[in-house]
C-alpha cells in the first residue's frame, strides 16, 4: 500500500503531526513515524492488507489507529470509539454515512487524508486541564457504604435490640434486614453494568430504566430524603456532644437549644469540607474510618479483659456461657416492644448502601465499583453487626445497679432475681423497683464500658455520625444536580451548574445545607425519621423493580455484565421493600406514595421531552407486539368494527382540517394513518418526519405518519392501502380531500384524482371525502411540500424556470411551533345539527361516523338528523321504520326526516349551472360533422361525448336536486354527510368529478361524501 506521510508545513498548528500507513503482513503494528526505503515499499506494494491509519498529535502523547476494512479505505474496522458517543444530542466520530461510502472519491489517498484530517480536527484540543478526581472500589464505595452502615444505632441502640429480642431474634433481624439489602444491591450491581453510569446515582439508574415518570419523582424524594438524614446524623452527633458536656457542667443556653447551636455548627463544617473538593470529603472519610476501626478494635479487645468489681456492678462479667444463654431468648419488656418494632429501630442503619453509587460521577469504573464496592460493605459490616451482636450477648446482663454493695458473700441466693445471681450479684432491689441504670436494657453505653478506654467508642460514635452526615451531605446535592439537568421539573434548573474539575453542584450543596439546618433549628425529628426510612425503602423497591422490569422485557439493550442476579428476587426485594413500608410506619408509607404518586401525575402530564431508551419502551413495544400478533388470530366481527382511516393529507399541518376531522372519531377509538405521498416533483428536508411527527403530537393527534414516494397519487395510494398498518391493525377506509380545483387541473390531475376514488372501490375500502368552506390547504407555508393532485397545477415555464423549494429543518422546526391552526373540528359546536343524508344503504358507515363524533366533548351537544328518500303516501309508515332501525342500533338518532321531494326536477337556474360547468369537459361531437367519436376521443380521452351525458342526464339531475335539498335543510347544520355515489365502471371521469362537486356545493359548513364498503358495520344482535 506505501505510506502517507502529511507535511508539517501545509499543517494548522496543534494538529496532526505525523500520519503512516502501515501494510506489514507479520508482526504487530508499529506506531513510530519510522520511514521505509523504496525498496521495503515496493515489496509490500503487491500485498492487499487493509491500511493502518497512525495518529498522533504534535507532543507524541496520544496515539490512535484506525484501520481500514477490506472492503473500503473509508470503511473502517469496528472501534470502542464509534460506540462511545450515543447519548442523544452527540455524533458518533469518524465513523463515515451511507452517503459518505456511496460517493465516487477521487483518490483513495484523498479520502483518508480527509479522514484523517477530521479525526485531528476532533481530537485537537487547547491545554489539557488537571484531570478530575476519581475513586476506586475501595474508598469511592466500600468505605462510603461501611461508615453510612455504621452509624448511631450501632452505638446507641444495638445493645438495647439485644435485650429486648435476644442474641437469636436480634440475629434474625439483622439477616433480614441484610436480606433486603444485599437483593437490592444485586439489582443495582445489574443496572449499574447495563451501560455507563455517569452522577447521579439511585436516581440515574431508576430514571433510566423506568422513564421520567418513575425516575423524576424518585429523584426529587431521594434528594430531599438524604438531606434530611444528614441532619438526622447531626442531630445523633449533637446529642452526644450535648450529653458530654452536661456531664462537665458546661451548658450554653439550656438543653434544646445547645442542641441546636452544636447540630448547626457541625453542619457547618461539613459544608466546608464538602465545598473544598470531592479529595478533601474524601480524606475526611478515611480519617473517620480509621477513627472507626480503632473504635472497634478496642471494644472487641475489652471483650477479653478481666472485668473488675466496678465492671461487674454495672453488669459486665467477660465471655461466660450463663449470660449468653440466658441472652439467647426474647425479653419483650413494655406493651409496645416486638419483634417488628425492634426491627423498625434497627432497619434504618442498613440504608446506606447507596452511598457509593450516589457519587457514580465521581468514580473511576462505576460499572466495576459499585456491584464490588457495595457488596463488599454488606458483607463486612453484616459480620460486624452480628459479631457485636453475639459479643455484647455473651459478656453483659440485662439488669445491674452498678452499686458495689450489691455483691453476694458466700453462696445464698435465696430470694434472689436476675442474671447476676448466678455470678454473684444480687441486682433483685434495682430489677422489681425498675431502677436499674446500667445493663443491655437500661444504658445506651454498654460498648463504651465494656470497651478498654470509653473515650475511643465515643469517637466512634462521632466518627460514624460525622461520616454518614457527609456522605449524605454530598450524597443529596451531586442526585439533585442530574435532576436538575434533566429538566423534568421547573424552577430547579438553577442548581444545575456545576463548578470545578469535578463539576462540583456547590447550588445545590447551599440547598442541602439550609434544609438540613431548617430541620435541625426544628429539633424534633421522630416524624422525619419514619418519612426517611420509607423514602429510602420506596427506593430500594423501585431499584429492584426496575431490574425485574427490564429483564422481562427481553429488551436487547439489557445486557449486563454482572450475572449473579435473578430477576425473581429482584421481584421479591421489591415487594418486600413494599411489605416493610407498611409494617415500620403505615402513615409515613401512605404520605411517601402520595408525594410519589402527586409528582408523578405532574411528569406524566407534561411529558418531558426526554428518550433514555427505558424498560418501559420496551415493555410498551412488547405488548404492542403480543397484542398485534395474538389479534390476528382473531376473526373480524362487526361488534368490533372500527373504521382505520388512511388519510391522505401530505404533509399534516398543510391540511389540519383534514387531519382533526379524521381525529375527532378515531381518537382513542381505532386507527388513523396520514399518508404523504411524495411525487418527483417534490422534496421532503431530511428531517421532515420528525418534525410533522412533532406537529401532530403537540396538536395532541393520536396518528401515524407515513411519507411515500410515487410517481403519482394514484400509484402512492395504492402502494399505501396495500401495504400500510400491521395485521388486524390495516386501514379499511380512505379519507380524501376534496378537489376543489379540479376544473383548471391537467386532465391527467383529475384523471389521477378519480382513478383513486375508483381503486378504492375495487379494493373494498371504505371512502371519505371531506369538503371544506374554504378549502382544505395552506398555500402560505410549505409551498413545495404540497401534493399537486389536489392542488393547481403549475405550468410547464415555471417548472422549468424554478424548481422545487427545499425548505430548511429550522424552518419547518419554527413552523410547527407556530402553525397550529384553529380548526371548526376544533371549535365546541354547541346545539347545531349534523344533517346525515342516508340515500344508498352502504352497511351503516354513514352512520357510524356521525354517532362516533358525538362522543366527543365538541359534538356532544349536537343532534343528529337523519335524512332518507321516500315518499309522500308512505313518508309516516317509512320514517317509522328507520327510527326503529336506528333504536335497534341504540343510535339516538330520533329526529329523521323523509325527503319527498326528491324525485322533482331541479330548478332551471340550477340544472343551466351545472350544464355549464361541465361544458368544458364535453366533446361536442354531434356537433363536428366529418370527425368521429373515436377520434376526437384520442385527442381528449376524459372528455363527455354527447351520448353519454345524455346516457347520464337523469342521475346528474337527481345530484343537483338533491343539493337543492341539502341547500334548503342544512344551511345551518355544523356538518352534512351525504352518501357518496359509486360510479359506474362507464362513467365519464369528469362527469363523476362533477356529481362531486354539486353535491357539495353552496354548503357554508363541512360537507362529507361517505360511504362504506356495502358490509355491516352496525348490528342490533348479541352475538
Amino acid at each position: 500500500m506505501g505510506q502517507f506521510t502529511s507535511k508539517r508545513d501545509g499543517q494548522v498548528p496543534g494538529f496532526l503531526s505525523r500520519v503512516r500507513f502501515s501494510a506489514n503482513e507479520e508482526g504487530p503494528s508499529r506506531y513510530t513515524s519510522q520511514q521505509f526505503d523504496a525498496s521495503s515499499q515496493q515489496q509490500d506494494a503487491n500485498l492487499q492488507i487493509p491500511p493502518t491509519i497512525v495518529v498522533s498529535d504534535s507532543r507524541g502523547s496520544s496515539m490512535d489507529l484506525r484501520r481500514s476494512s477490506f472492503y473500503s479505505t473509508l470503511d473502517l474496522v469496528p472501534q470502542l470509539e464509534n460506540y462511545a458517543s450515543t447519548l442523544p444530542h452527540q455524533k458518533s466520530r469518524s465513523r463515515p454515512s451511507l452517503e459518505a461510502l456511496r460517493k465516487v472519491t477521487k483518490t483513495t489517498t484523498d479520502s483518508v487524508s480527509s479522514l484523517v484530517t477530521n479525526s485531528g480536527h476532533e481530537e485537537s484540543q487547547g491545554p489539557q486541564e488537571k484531570a478530575p478526581v476519581r475513586f476506586g472500589w475501595v474508598t469511592g464505595v466500600m468505605m462510603r457504604c461501611m461508615l453510612n452502615i455504621w452509624g448511631v444505632i450501632l452505638f446507641l441502640r444495638l445493645t438495647w435490640i439485644i435485650s429486648q429480642a435476644g442474641i437469636l431474634l436480634t440475629c434474625l433481624i439483622i439477616l433480614m434486614s441484610v436480606t433486603v439489602t444485599s437483593v437490592t444491591a444485586l439489582s443495582i450491581s445489574a443496572i449499574a453494568t447495563n451501560g455507563r453510569v455517569i452522577s447521579g446515582g439511585a436516581y440515574f439508574m431508576i430514571s433510566r430504566s423506568l422513564g421520567p415518570e418513575i425516575g423524576g419523582p424518585i429523584g426529587m424524594v431521594f434528594s430531599f430524603a438524604n438531606a434530611l438524614a444528614c441532619a438526622l446524623n447531626t442531630v445523633g452527633f449533637a446529642e452526644v456532644v450535648r450529653d458530654l458536656m452536661e456531664e462537665f457542667g458546661v451548658v450554653m443556653v439550656d438543653s434544646v437549644n445547645d442542641l441546636r447551636i452544636v447540630g448547626v455548627i457541625t453542619v457547618t463544617v461539613l459544608l466546608f469540607i464538602s465545598l473544598a473538593g470531592m479529595e478533601w470529603e474524601s480524606k475526611a472519610q478515611i480519617l473517620f474510618f480509621t477513627v472507626l476501626m480503632v473504635s472497634f478494635s478496642n471494644y472487641f479487645v475489652g471483650t477479653f479483659i478481666p472485668a473488675s468489681l466496678e465492671k461487674q456492678a454495672q453488669g459486665i462479667f467477660g465471655y461466660h456461657s450463663e449470660i449468653f444463654m440466658s441472652n439467647l431468648k426474647p425479653d419483650w419488656r413494655g406493651p409496645e416492644n416486638n419483634f417488628f418494632q425492634m426491627f423498625a429501630i434497627f432497619f434504618p442503619s442498613a440504608i446506606g448502601i447507596l452511598s457509593g453509587a450516589n457519587i457514580s460521577g465521581d468514580l473511576k469504573d462505576p460499572a466495576t465499583a459499585i456491584p464490588k464496592g457495595t457488596l463488599m460493605a454488606i458483607f463486612w459490616t453484616t459480620i460486624s453487626y452480628i459479631a457485636i451482636s453475639v459479643t455484647a450477648g455473651s459478656c453483659v446482663i440485662r439488669d445491674a445497679s452498678g452499686n458495689i454493695s450489691d455483691i453476694l458473700s458466700g453462696n445464698i441466693t435465696d430470694g434472689c432475681v436476675g442474671q447476676g445471681c448466678k455470678l454473684g450479684w444480687n441486682f433483685t432491689e434495682c430489677i422489681e423497683s425498675n431502677s436499674c441504670i446500667y445493663g443491655l436494657a437500661n444504658s445506651s453505653k454498654v460498648l463504651g464500658q465494656v470497651s478498654g478506654l470509653s473515650h475511643l467508642i465515643t469517637a466512634g460514635v462521632f466518627a460514624a455520625s460525622l461520616s454518614s452526615a457527609l456522605g449524605f451531605l454530598v450524597s443529596a446535592p451531586k442526585v439533585f444536580q442530574c435532576l436538575c439537568r434533566d429538566n423534568i421539573y421547573p424552577y430547579i434548573g438553577f442548581f444545575a451548574k456545576g463548578y470545578g474539575k469535578n463539576d462540583e453542584p456547590l447550588r445545590a450543596y447551599i440547598l442541602c445545607y439550609i434544609i438540613a439546618v431548617a430541620f435541625i433549628l426544628i429539633g424534633e425529628l421522630n416524624i422525619i425519621a419514619s418519612l426517611i426510612s420509607n423514602f429510602f425503602l420506596c427506593s430500594y423497591c423501585l431499584i429492584n423493580f426496575s431490574c425485574f422490569h427490564a429483564s422481562i422485557t427481553n429488551s436487547p439493550g439489557w445486557r449486563p455484565s454482572f450475572h449473579y442476579y435473578s430477576k425473581w428476587t429482584a421481584l421479591f426485594g421489591a415487594v418486600i421493600s413494599v411489605v416493610l413500608m407498611f409494617l415500620l410506619t403505615w402513615w409515613a408509607a401512605l404520605i411517601t406514595f402520595s408525594i410519589i404518586f402527586f409528582l408523578f401525575g405532574y411528569v406524566n402530564y407534561n411529558k418531558p421531552k426526554v428518550n433514555w431508551g427505558s424498560s418501559v419502551q420496551a415493555g410498551t413495544y412488547n405488548m404492542a407486539l403480543s397484542y398485534s400478533v395474538s389479534l390476528s388470530g382473531v376473526e373480524d366481527h362487526v361488534k368490533n368494527f372500527r373504521p382505520q382511516c388512511l388519510v391522505l393529507t401530505g404533509p399534516p399541518n398543510q391540511r389540519p382540517a383534514l387531519v382533526d376531522f379524521v381525529g375527532s372519531f378515531t381518537k382513542h377509538i381505532s386507527l388513523m394513518i396520514c399518508g404523504d405521498i411524495i411525487t418527483e416533483r417534490q422534496t421532503r428536508p431530511p428531517d421532515a418526519t420528525e418534525w410533522l411527527v412533532k406537529w401532530m403530537n403537540k396538536r395532541k393527534v393520536r396518528s401515524f405518519y407515513t411519507p411515500f414516494s410515487a410517481h403519482s397519487l394514484r400509484g402512492g395510494a395504492r402502494h399505501l392501502l396495500q401495504a400500510s398498518g400491521l395485521g388486524k391493525l390495516k386501514p379499511n377506509t380512505l379519507v380524501l380531500g376534496f378537489k376543489t380545483n379540479w376544473r383548471d387541473s391537467s386532465s391527467e390531475s383529475i384523471e389521477d384524482y378519480i382513478n383513486t376514488i375508483y381503486d378504492t372501490f375495487d379494493s373494498n375500502y371504505c371512502l371519505c371525502i371531506l369538503r371544506m368552506m374554504d378549502g382544505l390547504d395552506i398555500f402560505d407555508q410549505f409551498e413545495s411540500e404540497v401534493n399537486h393532485s389536489f392542488e393547481p397545477d403549475r405550468s410547464d415555464e415555471n417548472d422549468d424556470q424554478q424548481s422545487p423549494e427545499r425548505v430548511s429543518v429550522d424552518d419547518i422546526s419554527d413552523k410547527c411551533d407556530s402553525d397550529q391552526i384553529k380548526t371548526v373540528f376544533q371549535n365546541d359546536q354547541g346545539k347545531k345539527t349534523i344533517d346525515v343524508y342516508w340515500i344508498a344503504d352502504d352497511g351503516g358507515l354513514t352512520l357510524l361516523v356521525p354517532y362516533l363524533l358525538t362522543r366527543r366533548k365538541h359534538w356532544r351537544s349536537s343532534k343528529v338528523r337523519v335524512f332518507i328518500v321516500g315518499d309522500e303516501q308512505n313518508m309516516e309508515e317509512g320514517r317509522n321504520e328507520m327510527v326503529a332501525l336506528l333504536k335497534r342500533f341504540r343510535l339516538d338518532f330520533n329526529d329523521v326526516i323523509v325527503m319527498t321531494d326528491s324525485e322533482k326536477r331541479p330548478h332551471a337556474k340550477n340544472l343551466s349551472r351545472f350544464v355549464d360547468s361541465v361544458a368544458p369537459f364535453r366533446l361536442h361531437d354531434e356537433q363536428q360533422d366529418g370527425i368521429s367519436v373515436e377520434d376526437l376521443r384520442q385527442s381528449a380521452p376524459w372528455k363527455i361525448s354527447d351520448k353519454e351525458f345524455e346516457a347520464f342526464k337523469l342521475k346528474s339531475e337527481r345530484k343537483v336536486r338533491l343539493n337543492e335539498i341539502i341547500r334548503r335543510n342544512s344551511q345551518h347544520a355544523a356538518l352534512v354527510l351525504v352518501s357518496l355515489p359509486v360510479p359506474q365502471s362507464d362513467c365519464p371521469r369528469a362527469l363523476y368529478m362533477a356529481w362531486l362537486d354539486t353535491l357539495t356545493c353552496g354548503l357554508h359548513c363541512p360537507a362529507v361524501l361517505i360511504r362504506g364498503n356495502q358490509q355491516n358495520v352496525l348490528t342490533f344482535y348479541c352475538q
